[in-house]
């Protein structure tokens, strides 16, 4: 079983004696960094969904322009 050594002047974090790892025993703290980059992600996936959209919209602009320089030319 491995054993937390206090680190000096960290009130949350302790050490793993036989790994050596700094772990952070504050519990809260863990899940609002788990909460924080969940929700970062989330709003990154919107912001690509909307670029996805952006460019989707572009192109089929792109193509009705082609379509209307092609019926002008025919007259």
């Amino acid at each position: 079983m491995a054993e937390y050594l206090q680190v000096e002047g960290k009130q949350d974090l302790f050490r793993d004696s036989n790994s050596g790892a700094i772990v952070n025993k504050n519990r809260s703290a863990y899940e609002m960094a788990k909460r924080r980059a969940s929700e970062a992600k989330k709003q990154r996936d919107e912001i690509r969904g909307a670029t996805r959209e952006i460019n989707t919209l572009k192109c089929e602009m792109h193509e009705i322009k082609d379509m209307l320089k092609k019926l002008l030319d025919r007259n």
